[in-house]
């Protein structure tokens, strides 16, 4: 699958993978102020964006999506990063396909199987019907009875576009998320390591990283180390974006 995405800067080749219910756009600021030194690859997952969409869905199809624009693209010597969902899809990426990233870096999440939690937001997504809304604040305000966090619904309402006929449509494959959601959860495994140095950052406020899940890190990313982003939950580029950008430039200076 040929994914949408939007490239910045100059340098060595540095793709950015988004979370669930998110996009490109939401690493936009920090990709600009890393462009002085990198090639930023910002990247719409399938189903999400202005990416195709597909009734297929999973981290094994996300995956070879990527190393398909790694070959189209001819990139090498990779710095590849990607939160939660695009976390997993990168951690798969780097272990299989490790001749091409140099460095790995992981936004809050670990390589575990994950309980589902999204249910309630996929619930609310669903129960909206976007050709009936006539404004942002209509959409937010129907939103706002089953999802209390206006930053949450300020996230997902960024999925909200004006199509045909001035009407309101989803960019996300609602559909395929709803069917393909535990599959979401799924551990990341491999026979091998990757070898080379990682990152993994987690919100200090979020439990999507914990003690106990180091180990496993350790066993997958052999050179990996774990730092906290304070004051941040699972929405850490959101939520200290400037804490989060201080380490991942500490990170490729130090490891360079």
């Amino acid at each position: 699958m040929k994914l949408y995405s939007q490239k910045i800067g100059k340098g060595d080749p540095f793709i950015i993978l988004h979370g669930l219910f998110g996009s490109s756009d939401n690493w936009l600021n920090i990709a600009k102020q890393l462009a002085d030194n990198y090639t930023i690859h910002l990247l719409d997952s399938r189903n999400h964006g202005k990416s195709p969409h597909t009734n297929e869905f999973g981290y094994d199809n996300m995956a070879m999506d990527v190393r398909e624009y790694i070959q189209d693209h001819n990139l090498k010597n990779i710095i590849l990063m990607g939160h939660s969902m695009g976390g997993k899809v990168a951690m798969k990426i780097a272990l299989e396909y490790p001749m091409r990233v140099k460095k790995l870096i992981v936004a809050d999440i670990a390589p575990k199987k994950y309980p589902i939690v999204h249910n309630y937001i996929i619930d609310a997504l669903l129960s909206m019907h976007p050709d009936n809304l006539n404004s942002r604040e209509h959409a937010d305000l129907q939103l706002s009875q089953t999802i209390k966090s206006s930053t949450l619904r300020k996230f997902l309402l960024k999925n909200l576009y004006r199509g045909e006929n001035n009407t309101y449509k989803w960019r996300i494959n609602l559909k395929a998320i709803c069917d393909n959601l535990e599959s979401l959860g799924a551990q990341i495994t491999s026979s091998q390591g990757f070898e080379e140095d990682a990152l993994f950052l987690k919100g200090e406020l979020s439990d999507y990283i914990t003690v106990e899940d180091e180990n496993e890190i350790f066993t997958l990313f052999s050179k990996a180390v774990i730092k906290s982003i304070p004051r941040a939950t699972h929405w850490l580029h959101a939520e200290n974006p400037d804490f989060l950008l201080k380490e991942v430039c500490n990170f490729l200076e130090t490891n360079t």
